[in-house]
């Protein structure tokens, strides 16, 4: 009993000693990806803002600008790839005090490596419906659950060009480790505009006659990301929307604001964080660990439960005793039962004269 005792520990343990590097360097591989059906809404919000309001061809200043951003993963996109993760962004931006009149909306399409993060042209990727923009670097995301404290090239969806993300500190975000990256997207031309400006609005005086403009960017964007997922936890975008007359005399603001993640959505990007950095370090660390250590535990006790066998097996029979009544076996005890007729030694024969 012991020996097959032994023998099925030892199985089991082999078995569980083969399953940890399995989970480790192959489930680990098919887990730690970016999803294929993301959703996720984030809200930024920027006091102190100032837009000119196109409705009523005013400025509009001190008010606080509300940007609503939604991703979404479409599963179907990536024509069956299983390695290319496809994500629509569209973010809505509003006055606080008036929700129901949008200022601008953004939308734009990307298709990326869900291991590397890197950016990939397919499945229908664009900017505004421009699908002739060709991405390149990172885009909403870092290197899935690899990210390390250097530069990387991202995305700029305004400008439509590569801007190095850098490093700068480590800081803590709703009580994580996060790394902060910060890129610098210098003023850019974003669009020739097809029509003539007051002279007025461009700060050229009353008599200046209408001016051909052209809309110019810029913008400091800052992401505190969790190591564990390349997840951003915590966002800042100080942007600068202007159009300048080509001789950069006549210029007109046309939205500036210092956008920031509300506290609630911090505390929500936290959460997500904290649920797929579980999963990555249960497949990473917690199962293949605790089945190496189960396996080696279980083939001890086999390797135990055998010897055991091995030694009971081996051991020499006992050496019979003989009886009074000269026959081999243990004596009858006393206050047993006695013995059966069948059992009773045979009288002694009777001697005749």
């Amino acid at each position: 009993m012991r020996r097959k005792f032994g023998l099925v520990l030892v199985v089991f343990g082999a078995f569980f000693l083969t399953l940890a590097p399995l989970v480790r360097f192959y489930v680990a591989d098919q887990l730690v990806r970016a999803p294929l059906n993301r959703y996720q809404r984030t809200t930024l919000e920027a006091p102190n803002a100032t837009y000119f309001d196109t409705a009523t061809l005013k400025m509009r200043r001190g008010v606080t600008l509300v940007a609503e951003n939604t991703v979404r993963g479409d599963v179907r996109a990536n024509n069956g790839d299983g390695d290319i993760a496809v994500w629509d962004s569209s973010t809505n931006i509003y006055d606080k005090a008036v929700p129901d009149k949008m200022i601008e909306v953004q939308g734009y399409r990307i298709a990326f490596d869900r291991r590397s993060s890197e950016l990939v042209n397919c499945c229908g990727t664009n900017i505004g419906g421009d699908t002739k923009v060709q991405m390149s670097g990172y885009g909403l995301l870092f290197p899935v659950a690899n990210v390390e404290k250097r530069e990387y090239p991202f995305f700029d969806m305004t400008t439509r060009r590569t801007v190095p993300m850098r490093f700068e500190a480590e800081e803590k975000v709703q009580g994580i480790a996060a790394y902060r990256f910060t890129r610098q997207v210098p003023v850019t031309l974003t669009q020739k505009v097809n029509f003539k400006m007051p002279g007025d609005w461009l700060g050229l005086g009353k008599r200046s006659p209408a001016q051909k403009v052209d809309r110019y960017f810029q913008s400091t964007i800052t992401q505190w990301i969790d190591p564990r997922t390349g997840v951003p936890v915590k966002v800042r975008q100080a942007i600068h929307s202007f159009v300048q007359t080509p001789d950069g005399r006549g210029r007109m603001t046309v939205a500036s604001a210092d956008l920031r993640t509300t506290e609630q959505g911090e505390k929500s990007l936290v959460a997500q964080a904290d649920k797929a950095a579980l999963i990555i370090a249960a497949v990473r660390v917690y199962v293949p660990a605790g089945s190496l250590v189960l396996g080696l535990i279980m083939l001890l006790l086999g390797a135990i439960a055998g010897r055991i066998a091995d030694r009971k097996a081996a051991r020499p029979p006992t050496k019979p005793v003989r009886r009074a009544d000269g026959k081999f076996g243990e004596a009858q005890p006393a206050g047993a039962a006695p013995l059966q007729a069948e059992e009773r030694p045979a009288p002694p024969p009777i001697r005749r004269p």
